[in-house]
């Protein structure tokens, strides 16, 4: 009697113990199910709701094609539009800046632009006229100036005042500022500067001037009681930015304007008509490109 006691007491026992492992193990059953739906549905939550983009497109790839170019030439340039301006006129005696211009910043520039290295051509062979190239070689006809007197460097003015020198080059990728310059006469000297260093590349009076050439010159001097100089600052008042291009022009009868360019932080370029008698801004244009 003592012994079933006994045996029924063991089998409860071992009944309870197995009755708590199973509870355990369906407890942790659904712990773990729980737990992959959770991950399961975080998953497919990610795949719907897209992951939030940590880095941003590179400026330079929202640039137009004419930005880019303008930043780059920009980025390169040292030398400011006041400083080459001073350079310019500083080669011509007496003279008076008519335009100045950053070369390689608008595809037109590029086009019509001399070569960077101040040769007459981009081969560096001299100049049809059989005048010499700037690098200071005698041209293939070996023919004397227009005046019949042969200059130094090889070459002589059309009016025998000016002359084309050599200078150091600044590369053909450099940036270069190319200016005209007027004689009080109205004869116009080409002066191109490395706009890296300042330094003068090429300084030659322009072979194509007629009289009337140099009449219209001199007379829309004599209407600009403004420098290039105030009216950039009129410009850069309305729109800060880099000048990268002023020039003396007649408005359509009505007086003379200093025409500024300027490009700003965003890249893009607006240009300026400012009155060159009281520094009034008479047209204003973005271009978008």
């Amino acid at each position: 009697m003592n012994s079933a006691s006994s045996r029924s007491r063991t089998l409860k026992t071992v009944g309870a113990l197995g009755m708590a492992a199973a509870t355990a193990v369906l407890m942790t059953g659904c712990g773990q199910s729980s737990d992959s739906a959770t991950s399961a549905a975080t998953s497919e939550a990610a795949k719907v709701v897209p992951q939030k983009q940590t880095t941003s497109p590179s400026a330079s790839a929202q640039l137009t094609e004419d930005q880019q170019e303008r930043k780059k030439v920009l980025d390169a340039t040292k030398v400011t539009f006041d400083d080459a301006a001073t350079t310019a006129t500083g080669e011509v005696a007496g003279g008076k800046l008519v335009d100045l211009d950053l070369e390689g910043v608008d595809d037109d520039d590029n086009d019509q632009s001399p070569s960077p290295t101040g040769s007459g051509s981009p081969t560096g062979s001299a100049s049809p006229t059989g005048s010499a190239s700037p690098t200071g070689s005698a041209s293939p006809t070996g023919s004397a100036s227009p005046t019949g007197t042969a200059s130094p460097t090889g070459s002589a003015s059309p009016s025998g005042t000016g002359t084309s020198r050599p200078s150091a080059s600044p590369g053909a990728d450099g940036p270069v500022w190319a200016a005209e310059v007027a004689e009080k006469d109205g004869t116009i000297h080409t002066v191109r500067i490395n706009a890296v260093d300042g330094k003068v590349i090429e300084a030659r009076v322009d072979a194509d001037q007629d009289a009337d050439d140099k009449k219209q010159t001199a007379d829309l001097l004599a209407q600009a009681t403004q420098t290039p100089q105030q009216a950039a600052k009129v410009a850069t008042e309305k729109k800060k930015g880099t000048v990268t291009s002023v020039g003396l022009d007649d408005n359509e009868g009505n007086g003379v304007i200093w025409q500024v360019d300027v490009v700003g932080s965003d890249w893009k370029k607006t240009t300026f008509d400012v009155d060159a008698k009281n520094d009034t801004i008479v047209r204003e244009e973005t271009d978008k490109d």
